[in-house]
């Protein structure tokens, strides 16, 4: 097997990514740091100009005599921590948030991607090796479209991905593998994810084990994630960029 080639599609559709560094981890935290000083910063400017009645002055409204001051704020999401939250149950949600933000519109592009695939095997109907070579010229090019952007994905994130890839798709990351590739090929991939204590067959739970998983993702589809991750971070998400053909 040539795992050159293999490697892309398992990653996009199983979204496992294997390859992180110690570096990579320090950087991306120092930068979240700084940028999180940096809006403090900027919000404390824009404080300071509407009190001296610069560029951030309010506006006012005059009806029968009476003002009323007029802004616009940005929504936000009050937590209520209750009885038995922890520090660590809320420094875990926080990093559930910040993988989700990065990684749910590659979920979203997958399960596109494998109605796709199905649509094509099933209506040209494909005998072995024309499957063999649809899907190996496929991983070529989701190999040059998407290998810069999984190489800084950590193995947390991979899993994140790999969970909402069974909510997008239905099926679990494991099925997918053996649907598309082999069964001897999920087993593989199958011993990887375990070494990573992550388990390519666990079904989606949204009302168990993923419940705060998909609290997420309806928050997205109801356009509140944004408010969400700034109630969070005090800062905006990430905007991830995904090819035009996987939309």
């Amino acid at each position: 097997m040539n795992c050159r080639r293999h490697i892309l599609f398992v990653m996009l559709l199983t979204l496992l990514p294997m390859l992180s560094s110690a570096q990579n981890h320090v950087r991306r935290a120092m930068e979240r740091a700084r940028e999180r000083q940096e809006a403090m910063a900027r919000m404390q400017v824009d404080s300071d100009r509407g009190e001296s009645g610069g560029p951030g002055k309010m506006q006012m409204l005059v009806e029968n005599g009476d003002t009323t001051f007029l802004d616009r704020l940005p929504a936000v999401y009050i937590f209520s921590r209750g009885r038995r939250s922890t520090e660590k149950n809320w420094r875990d949600y926080y990093r559930l948030v910040w993988r989700f933000a990065r990684v749910y519109p590659y979920a979203q592009a997958s399960g596109k991607l494998v109605k796709q695939v199905d649509s094509t095997l099933n209506a040209e109907n494909y005998g072995f090796i024309r499957k063999d070579r649809y899907i190996s010229a496929l991983q070529k090019q989701l190999f040059k479209d998407f290998e810069s952007s999984f190489r800084d994905m950590s193995i947390q994130q991979g899993a994140v991905l790999m969970k909402l890839v069974g909510r997008e798709t239905g099926i679990t990351p494991y099925e997918i593998i053996k649907n598309y590739k082999s069964g001897v090929a999920a087993g593989f991939w199958q011993g990887i994810a375990t070494l990573f204590d992550n388990n390519l067959k666990a079904p989606y739970d949204p009302e168990g084990a993923d419940r705060q998983l998909e609290e997420l993702v309806q928050a997205w589809q109801r356009g509140e994630f944004p408010a969400l991750y700034w109630s969070v971070f005090w800062e905006d998400p990430p905007t991830v960029v995904i090819p035009e053909k996987y939309l």
